[in-house]
């Protein structure tokens, strides 16, 4: 049983992961911004933490993982703009980071986004944005010593999960679940050989342990 700290846990894939961890007998602390959301968290597993990683400094949050085993990033601003985008995928990310050192927290899991996701499409100067946002933070925190993973998957979608993955450094670009994509982090958290790597995520034809396992050899 590890103690893991969830921020954005309040998201599509933030929530399911809380669920997932907390059955398999995690402790589970999650980051959330708005009061409405402690009940469902509380709900789900989880002990609820209010706060912002907007606002949060760095010092303060910190002192909230010290002796957690893994922090896991997976908040987003999801369209909300250019402005939130850089306060929550950048700087937020940054933030994070910074007291994942501060608290001496090795393990850090970080949801970001396939580079190629909608290259086909003629982008928004927003989403083309939000792409160059999540790779500085991928570049912020493979910079670092921890034992980071960077997870970055397809094409989202709300479809029941299958249990059934392509994961690996580079893949050609596709879609995956958000069921598929937690159950991913699950075992990730469960397979610390798998350490400083950027994996990629799709559907597939491999189940999620062995799909990750092969990543730790």
């Amino acid at each position: 049983m590890a103690s893991i700290f969830v921020i954005g846990a309040a998201g599509k894939v933030g929530i399911r992961l809380v669920r997932k961890l907390a059955v398999r007998g995690h402790r589970v602390g999650a980051l959330h911004r708005k009061r409405e959301q402690e009940s469902t968290l509380a709900a789900a597993g989880a002990t609820p933490i209010f706060g912002s990683i907007q606002i949060i400094d760095a010092r303060s949050l910190a002192n909230i993982i010290d002796g957690c085993d893994v922090v896991v990033f997976t908040a987003g601003a999801g369209g909300a703009g250019i402005e939130q985008t850089n306060a929550i995928d950048g700087r937020g990310l940054e933030t994070a980071v910074d007291a994942a050192k501060l608290a001496g927290v090795r393990r850090f899991i970080l949801v970001s986004a396939f580079p190629e996701a909608w290259r086909e499409k003629e982008n928004s100067e927003g989403f083309e944005n939000y792409i160059a946002v999540k790779k500085l933070a991928d570049a912020y925190l493979a910079d670092t010593e921890l034992d980071w993973v960077i997870l970055r998957p397809g094409t989202l979608s709300d479809e029941p999960g299958t249990g059934m993955i392509k994961a690996n450094a580079a893949l050609p670009y596709g879609t995956v679940t958000r069921d598929d994509v937690a159950e991913t982090i699950v075992a990730l958290i469960e397979e610390p050989a798998v350490r400083r790597s950027i994996v990629e995520l799709t559907n597939g034809d491999d189940a999620v342990a062995d799909a990750v396992a092969k990543l730790g050899h």
